[in-house]
């Protein structure tokens, strides 16, 4: 797939990119995205050292220096979007939300709020590749908001936005879910930080305005060229400010994570630590729509002839998960998930058998 992203101009938003180290990594305030190309002013010369990001040059300079020199500059660079890598540095502790789509929490037949659990995993690059392993791999475009400092409470919302795969294994999550309380989070975090299990996009884009920005993203996702979501980023229940200040709100509770336990990444004062990345949830369209109604009879079928021994809920997704299995429901190895939002960048990941 050639790659083309629509790039804000520069009074609306600045729109990084970042080589990989082994290409000579160079940091790129992009102006086109067209054909697998990148072209735009290359900040290198700003930086003071190899390690420095475009947080950090926003932290040093402030971003009206940084968007003057880009105008200022009467060269281009231009590379090739495959060498690309992560944008800016983050990361393992991560917070993500469940259901925050109707229709997404429709089609997982989960009735009630959107939900927080921590996202336990190291983000990679947009290319990097995903293991199918024995699991029910499932896929979730996501908006992502970074912070260019800690959130302090009472401060406006604010940082850059970066896309991102919510990558799941639906049948550890399934088997720690809590079926009587899905909103408890139960089950996420560990059905959802395995490894590579949180690619992210090639650019960092920081706008001027957040919200008027967000508001003309479209989010779209496919699998082997076939779309399987497509949404407006504002079709959520929470916005930024909302999830925000559920963090807050929860910053005291725990979740398991195999066998331990995991919190959001929330600090005592309620700040958001900088570089944290906040996973908005992803809109209807997941490889996972439920229990279908023939696992659940199939299910209890098996409960009644083994005596009752497990609970029954535990027949159901053990019958769930070996259907889907034999079926190759989900993610299989030779699958590419692609994800594309103009402003925001690209995602192509390939579904491997094992790393």
């Amino acid at each position: 797939m050639t790659r083309s992203v629509d790039i804000a101009p520069l009074d609306e938003a600045l729109t990084f990119a970042r080589t990989k180290a082994e290409d000579g990594e160079r940091l790129i305030a992009v102006r086109s995205y067209q054909e697998g190309q990148i072209i735009g002013v290359d900040l290198s010369a700003l930086l003071t050292s190899a390690s420095e990001d475009a947080i950090d040059l926003i932290h040093r300079l402030g971003q009206d220096a940084i968007r003057a020199f880009v105008q200022a500059a009467k060269e281009e660079v231009e590379v090739s979007s495959d060498q690309l890598g992560l944008p800016i540095r983050l990361g393992n502790q991560n917070i993500g939300v469940g259901t925050n789509y109707a229709e997404h929490a429709a089609e997982s037949t989960v009735v009630g709020s959107p939900f927080l659990f921590p996202k336990i995993v190291q983000p990679t690059a947009w290319d990097a590749p995903i293991a199918a392993g024995d699991a029910l791999l499932d896929y979730e475009v996501e908006l992502c908001l970074v912070p260019l400092q800690d959130l302090i409470p009472g401060s406006p919302v604010s940082g850059g936005l970066i896309l991102g795969n919510d990558v799941t294994d639906r049948a550890v999550l399934l088997r720690n879910v809590d079926i009587a309380d899905p909103q408890s989070g139960k089950g996420f975090t560990s059905g959802k930080s395995g490894p590579n299990y949180m690619p992210m996009g090639d650019l960092f884009v920081v706008p001027r305005n957040l919200t008027s920005f967000i508001g003309r993203l479209t989010l779209h996702l496919s699998v082997n060229g076939q779309v399987r979501q497509h949404a407006a980023a504002t079709d959520w229940i929470w916005d930024l400010d909302e999830i925000v200040r559920q963090c807050r709100l929860k910053r005291d509770v725990r979740w398991a994570y195999w066998g331990g336990e995991a919190r959001l990444a929330v600090a005592e004062d309620g700040a958001i630590p900088t570089r944290t990345v906040i996973m908005a949830g992803t809109p209807a369209g997941t490889v996972f729509h439920g229990v279908p109604t023939k696992d659940r009879v199939m299910g209890a079928l098996a409960w009644l002839l083994s005596g009752r021994k497990k609970p029954l809920i535990a027949h159901v997704i053990e019958r769930h998960i070996k259907s889907a299995r034999a079926a190759k429901t989900y993610l299989q190895p030779g699958d590419r998930v692609d994800i594309r939002v103009d402003r925001l960048g690209c995602l192509s990941n390939r579904i491997v058998a094992s790393l």
